[in-house]
């Protein structure tokens, strides 16, 4: 059903071409924490305004709908210098540089060669990392090592693994690759010297509550063997998604936090050396992430905090009243029922 549905919706969510010069200024950025190690660092983030994700046109991911912010077309390297001059005066010499396109960053039809050169020269002088986001058919030494050769930092190649299970990739979210060819390319990443991060789903469409923190625990315990950095990103949702489509007909909800906090205490036990992190997304909004309200802006403290200091003991500590609903509704929901 999420493959039918997925190219259902791609079809609605893909923008027309752009006019020619409509990417001149970046699609958004910002500042937030985060951590080098054990030091605490604050990152810049930038999305810049690309054609964006070459699946999102075959099929796309069920819960994706960042086509919408895509250019329809391929940028210019003109187009793409503005963006790179406008990122230039807005960075601050943050340590931590992270860039994402909607899609692959080292995809040429989104970036080419020369403007993903010319923008890591940018950030070179003062920043310690530089991250970039790509699918795994597009991280190879081609691509990356002009990168490496212009920036003495470390670069870090993340990449949206969503889970370890083959069948969950397949059928749920709708990926266009299997997992394996994730760790082989996360494999060649690490053989070039460079770092790796994958991020995993929580809750992607037709898993319950448990199910989705079990596949977390479990991806986590495989990943581990291929990244030097995990992400758990709990689903929210985004327009022209089949994960909208579902919630909107009240035949999904947003991952619970506890379910968050729940995948993040027992993956933290399986993980390794690998450092795990969460952030996430639209949290403590009905769209996003959520518990009862009153006790989110509490538990998303917490999560940030032990991201940070890779301490999640503490997270044994988290109660609220409605930890009781969120324990008796994850019991029921396998049976369709609602308490």
């Amino acid at each position: 059903m999420a493959g039918s549905l997925a190219r259902t919706v791609a079809l609605d969510r893909r923008p027309p071409p752009a006019p020619a010069g409509s990417a001149r200024n970046l699609v958004n950025q910002w500042t937030e924490p985060e951590a080098i190690g054990p030091e605490h660092v604050r990152a810049y983030v930038l999305i810049l305004k690309t054609r964006g994700c070459y699946w999102a046109d075959v099929k796309g991911c069920s819960m994706c709908g960042y086509s919408r912010d895509t250019l329809g077309r391929s940028a210019t390297h003109s187009e793409l210098a503005s963006q790179i001059k406008q990122a230039s005066a807005s960075y601050r010499g943050e340590p931590y540089v992270k860039v994402y396109t909607s899609g692959s960053f080292l995809d040429d039809r989104e970036v080419d060669p020369e403007s993903r050169a010319d923008l890591l020269k940018v950030f070179a002088p003062q920043a310690k990392r530089f991250l970039l986001e790509t699918l795994p058919e597009f991280a190879t030494a081609e691509t990356l090592e002009p990168l490496k050769a212009v920036f003495p930092g470390e670069v870090e190649v993340a990449m949206g693994l969503e889970s370890a299970d083959p069948e969950i990739l397949r059928r749920f979210v709708n990926k266009g690759a299997p997992p394996q060819e994730y760790f082989d390319a996360a494999d060649r990443v690490r053989s070039l010297g460079l770092r790796t991060k994958a991020y995993l789903l929580l809750k992607p469409p037709y898993l319950t509550e448990k199910e989705a923190v079990a596949d977390v625990v479990r991806s986590v315990a495989v990943a581990r063997e291929h990244f030097d950095a995990v992400s758990v990103n709990p689903v929210h949702i985004q327009g022209g998604t089949v994960v909208e489509w579902l919630y909107q007909r009240r035949r999904y909800r947003p991952p619970w936090l506890w379910s968050l906090v729940d995948a993040m205490a027992r993956s933290a036990a399986v993980r390794g050396t690998t450092r795990l992190v969460t952030f996430p997304t639209a949290g403590g909004r009905p769209r996003g992430p959520h518990n009862c309200g009153t006790c989110d802006p509490t538990v998303l403290g917490a999560l940030e905090e032990a991201s940070l200091d890779q301490r999640f003991d503490r997270l044994a500590s988290l109660d609220c009243a409605c930890r009781a609903r969120y324990e008796r509704e994850s019991e029921l929901e396998p049976l369709g029922v609602e308490s």
